[in-house]
């Protein structure tokens, strides 16, 4: 098999040879047809999240059909296309897995940080962890539902029943987003980097009613924000978008600091949170 690892913190991907795997009891090896590269693939080659492991194969939206089965999966799974996304593995016996909260398992493992990835002619995946995609159309264009899909649900579900949503950082999630946001007739307002104006146009043909850069105050209150964007100083500017009673939600895994703020952006019950990894029932939520 061929794949692209980093062998070392600070090293450049590199073109590899390997052994072409077999798959362990529960597992599967998918023959990758495409693999989207997600913010947080940047992150895992920059050394930014806690405890990598080298060598590393990044990737995490993958697409890609079943070539091999191991003990104890269906074998009728073999030649479907799948979809592999983030989160690869939980323990199911902790409190958090027991309530529905796998997505903040301790014992998680997750795809192209923890575990080798999609940035590969073949990767293993537990089945159990797989979610079943369209048989036709291109895989490419499927590849990105796999974070910047279930991500961007899991976090919309987080801003609750917002009529007039702010995405701060209008990459593939927000793109996403804008046209869940269209369909479900809310009012998304997309906040870029400045003086992008490619990007602003590009929201607005997806369906966003305002485009503008970060620092801009939207043209209404906001009921919810979303920030994708690694940027710990959108967090004051969201907050200070958002009306009383509002929600600002952290969408990303890795964030610079949040600066110093006055507790008035705060006050009026206003909250912030985080989105965490994802659980398998946003996939299947999301996906249907």
């Amino acid at each position: 098999m061929r794949t692209m690892s980093q062998r070392a913190p600070g090293a450049a991907l590199a073109m590899e040879r390997r052994p072409t795997p077999r798959p362990a009891a529960g597992q599967v090896r998918l023959k990758v047809e495409a693999c989207a590269v997600c913010r947080t693939d940047l992150h895992v080659v920059d050394g930014d999240l806690p405890d990598l492991r080298y060598p590393v194969t990044p990737g995490h939206e993958v697409v890609g059909l079943v070539e091999e089965t191991g003990p104890g999966v269906d074998s009728d799974l073999l030649g479907m296309r799948m979809g592999a996304a983030w989160l690869a593995w939980t323990c199911g016996r902790c409190a958090f897995c027991l309530s529905g909260r796998e997505n903040l398992c301790d014992a998680a493992a997750f795809t192209g940080y923890t575990r080798d990835g999609g940035f590969a002619s073949h990767m293993l995946a537990d089945a159990a962890y797989l979610y079943p995609l369209p048989q036709r159309g291109a895989p490419e264009s499927m590849a990105p539902w796999m974070c910047a899909g279930l991500i961007g649900w899991r976090a919309l579900r987080a801003a609750g029943e917002a009529a007039r949503l702010g995405v701060y950082g209008f990459g593939s999630a927000g793109q996403v987003l804008a046209r869940i946001c269209a369909w479900q007739r809310r009012r998304l307002h997309a906040f870029t980097r400045a003086g992008d104006t490619a990007a602003q146009r590009h929201a607005r043909t997806l369906g966003a009613v305002w485009a503008g850069d970060s620092g801009d105050a939207p043209p209404e209150p906001l009921d919810a924000a979303i920030i994708f964007a690694p940027v710990g100083e959108l967090v004051p500017m969201a907050l200070q978008a958002v009306r009383k009673g509002g929600c600002v939600v952290c969408g990303g895994i890795h964030m610079t600091d949040i600066p110093a703020f006055p507790y008035r952006l705060l006050w009026g019950e206003r909250k912030l949170v985080s989105v965490a990894n994802l659980t398998r029932a946003d996939g299947r939520e999301f996906l249907a």
